[in-house]
């Protein structure tokens, strides 16, 4: 949306009051981003570099200024626009900040420091609070990404018990059906970016579009031909053996993959009759692989239904782990898909004998929009302040919910290089910079700095992202 590009006005409505709320004296502050918990123990570090390529990259400008001024004029806000004058006459409108974060891809334990934010001009220390609105947004990235990790752990075991190729098979098991069912396009791009880096499998188009814009990746999904409702029911229920004879003709190649919805009527007579008798052929000399598509009724039922009657019309072989390996046909279940049902699903076709490579799933709403702030408890906080030339702690501690007891001080993260655990600590008093800091014997930085005074210092690419998700 165009009207939405101006960076200033990218915050909530109070934020524009708080450069007159700190202390007298206050001339640097520090903030830290951190999840306080929530559904998973480990959170996979993604997304912060497309937020800071897409917003903070472009200097804000006096025409900027006028329009933010103008606005909460209006609004019944107070405005700092001296301050950001300064930033476009001092600064060029680069916005004076250091932002350092774990490397993207990383998998964290929750409750450590993931990115730290700080002022650098004595003059725009409200600076970093003035965009917590736009960058604690990162929680929705880190939350997707997460957990399709989540999702894939859980696919990995099923298939480390009952597939002979556990790498093959893996990185298509988890398809992202979610474009239609997020927000907007933006929520889009970025989730279905998100769940790229852990599989390659995807229908959602802006997130290999973003992964692109802002990792450089040429292409970090892929999709097979597939048909949808309206493209097997506009055949009429009379010839809907015809409708998926058509999908066979048109996409069933050697070596290729089509999948076909098959429940528009009654998938139980589709797979008998139609794709196990009157398409049997069809299916077996094309030398592709007939995806049947179930998307109604009870996940578990149906899905391991719908194998059973496979298995009857195409036959199996047995895999070296003895689990059954259907022919020339696979299924894919994309309705009712949720980091439980998929476990569920897996328990009941494995547990009847069949290998996991056997079946795909596809995530829409549950993987994309199913999410919020506190799946993972994200906050922003500030966490100290140099007031008077003095660095004091700043931190809040309710007595109505420990829960959102905030750190103090300046802080970093860094990790044991043996035992690979990660410790936040506060940075000494005496250092000016983290850098000037040297962790204990066994101790290294796990943070680096991304950003400085209006330059990205740091450009992953999304195999470097895909690479450091994967390592232990």
């Amino acid at each position: 949306m165009r009207h939405l590009q101006n960076l200033i006005l990218n915050t909530d409505s109070y934020k524009a009051s708080h450069w007159l709320q700190y202390p007298p004296g206050t001339d640097r502050t520090f903030f830290y981003v951190e999840s306080r918990g929530g559904v998973y123990d480990k959170t996979v570090f993604f997304g912060l570099q497309a937020i800071l390529k897409e917003w903070l990259a472009t200097p804000v400008t006096h025409a900027n200024v006028d329009e933010a001024r103008d606005f909460f004029a209006a609004h019944g806000e107070p405005f700092n626009e001296a301050g950001w004058r300064r930033i476009v006459d001092v600064h060029g409108g680069r916005l004076p900040m250091r932002i350092r974060a774990v490397p993207e891809g990383m998998v964290v334990p929750t409750h450590q420091a993931l990115v730290t934010i700080e002022s650098t001009d004595p003059e725009a220390y409200w600076l970093p609070s003035y965009l917590e609105t736009l960058l604690l947004r990162l929680w929705y990235p880190v939350t997707v990404a997460t957990l399709s990790w989540q999702v894939k752990r859980t696919i990995r075991a099923f298939l480390e018990r009952t597939s002979d190729d556990v790498e093959g098979q893996l990185p298509f098991k988890l398809h992202d059906f979610g474009a239609r069912g997020v927000s907007s396009a933006e929520s889009a791009a970025i989730g279905g970016m998100s769940h790229l880096v852990n599989f390659r499998g995807t229908d959602t188009v802006q997130g290999v579009l973003a992964a692109h814009t802002y990792y450089g990746e040429p292409m970090a999904g892929y999709s097979i031909p597939a048909a949808e409702h309206s493209t097997i029911t506009s055949w009429g229920r009379e010839r809907e053996v015809d409708a998926y004879r058509n999908m066979l003709r048109h996409f069933a190649k050697p070596g290729s993959l089509v999948a076909v919805v098959s429940d528009s009527y009654d998938i139980f007579h589709a797979i008998r009759e139609h794709w196990g008798k009157a398409l049997r052929d069809e299916v077996i000399a094309s030398g592709g692989t007939l995806v049947v598509r179930p998307d109604s009724g009870d996940p578990v039922e149906v899905v391991h239904q719908c194998i059973t009657l496979l298995d009857e019309a195409f036959g199996h072989t047995k895999n070296g782990k003895g689990f059954k390996l259907l022919n020339h046909v696979r299924l894919i279940q994309g309705d009712g898909v949720n980091p439980d049902s998929i476990r569920a699903i897996l328990e009941r076709i494995t547990g009847a004998g069949y290998a996991a490579d056997n079946i795909a799933f596809g995530m829409g709403g549950a993987l994309l929009q199913k999410v919020d702030r506190d799946t993972q408890k994200f906050a922003l906080k500030c966490s100290a302040a140099r007031i008077d030339g003095r660095w004091v702690d700043v931190f809040k501690a309710p007595i109505t919910d420990a829960g959102k007891f905030s750190q103090r001080g300046r802080l970093t993260l860094i990790r044991h290089r043996e035992y690979g655990t990660f410790k936040t600590v506060p940075i000494p008093v005496d250092a000016e910079r983290v850098e000037d800091m040297v962790p204990d014997h066994g101790w290294e930085h796990a943070m680096e700095t991304v950003w400085e005074n209006g330059s990205l210092v740091r450009d992953w690419s999304f195999a470097d992202v895909r690479e450091r998700s994967e390592q232990p």
